[in-house]
């Protein structure tokens, strides 16, 4: 037995590295995982108290449609329930377009260094995959824009994007929007859109209004904290969602992640929260990169990346022997590693280890 010529030669996704693992295999007591972008908060309670609601459901399939989640999603974004589509996270939802928008040989454009997921699910279905370097961490809607045929079928907007935090403005979107051609789908996610309060970010909302070809974006799984239920969201034009959902496979979200979901939709103060400490714990991660002479990027999320002046992979290695479990090896930046943004106490164990590990290298 064969498989697909074009998917032998894929990678499969390495996820951030247990605790457990860590625990045993280096055997300490304590390790801290900043390494995939969790909310260290976990979840709202109401979450939770709908998590153990669902139990006594546990051998009901779960609503197909998730009717009442999506009806409550487009109460709150202004959309009618025909434009929403859920899935297992929002990697499904990029799965879905790619198996019903990508066809042998049709182009799809992306940012070189970005999230792995479109590219993996656009081979999947052979397409031909356009990468353009990020300026300065941050997509270059321009050279993007450049590289857009007749043959482009998807462009992919990671906003903020993963692995850099950096974003695309308003205006920056907007011209490019403006020029992208209708029949090119632009995808605009916006998976740590909440953890924003820039002006200058944009609401892919306002423009999927403006621009029909959009589609956006989002999860529950970043500041929601529902990481583990598997829920994320598409947002687009009715006809779009209804191609995407004719290849969704049925049962495709639990029970458990559709009644936490609505509940956690329900408790904005929990949000708002996690917002106000995250904003807190970027700016004493900036500070100490400061002061410890190392440049970062502009976060915006609830990670930041930055430049160690070494191969990251080896200051990854030095800081998982502290505890520290960050992530390092993001195609073209060798010396660069992402740190998701903890408690007030994690970033100051991250902080100290990180010190530490750089001091020992210059011994």
């Amino acid at each position: 037995m064969q498989p697909k010529p074009n998917v032998v030669h894929l990678p499969v996704y390495q996820p951030g590295k247990p605790v457990e693992d860590v625990k045993r295999e280096l055997g300490l007591a304590e390790v801290i995982k900043l390494a995939s972008n969790e909310n260290p908060f976990g979840a709202s309670p109401k979450a939770k108290e709908a998590i153990a609601r669902e139990v006594q459901n546990i051998s009901i399939y779960p609503d197909g449609a998730a009717v009442e989640l999506t009806a409550a999603v487009a109460r709150r974004y202004g959309v009618n329930p025909d434009q929403i589509i859920f899935g297992a996270g929002s990697d499904e939802i990029i799965l879905m377009i790619a198996r019903a928008y990508l066809r042998p040989g049709d182009e799809t454009v992306m940012a070189a260094s970005t999230f792995p997921q479109y590219k993996h699910n656009a081979e999947i279905e052979n397409a031909v995959i356009i990468e353009v370097p990020l300026k300065e961490g941050t997509h270059d809607l321009y050279g993007m824009l450049a590289k857009v045929t007749d043959k482009t079928r998807i462009v992919w907007v990671c906003n903020p994007n993963n692995p850099t935090g950096t974003i695309v403005t308003k205006d920056e979107l907007e011209w490019f929007l403006s020029k992208v051609p209708s029949s090119v789908m632009v995808v605009l996610d916006e998976a740590y859109c909440e953890y924003i309060d820039d002006p200058a970010y944009p609401d892919g909302l306002e423009v999927l209004n403006k621009y029909p070809n959009v589609v956006v974006l989002r999860t529950f799984s970043k500041i929601y904290g529902l990481a583990s239920l598997r829920i994320g969201y598409g947002i687009g034009r009715a006809d779009v969602i209804r191609a995407i959902n004719q290849v969704r496979e049925p049962f495709n979200t639990s029970r458990f992640g559709q009644a936490a979901a609505l509940a956690a939709l329900e408790d904005q103060a929990f949000v708002e929260e996690c917002r106000r400490i995250n904003r807190e714990g970027l700016l004493t991660l900036k500070a100490a990169f400061d002061r410890l002479g190392l440049d970062a990027f502009p976060a915006y999320g609830n990670f930041i990346m930055v430049d160690v002046g070494r191969p990251g992979a080896e200051v990854f290695d030095a800081m998982l022997r502290k505890g520290i479990i960050v992530r390092a090896g993001h195609k073209g930046y060798p010396n660069h590693i992402r740190i998701t943004v903890g408690s007030p106490e994690q970033n100051l164990k991250v902080i100290a280890a990180l010190e530490a590990v750089l001091q020992e290298a210059k011994v």
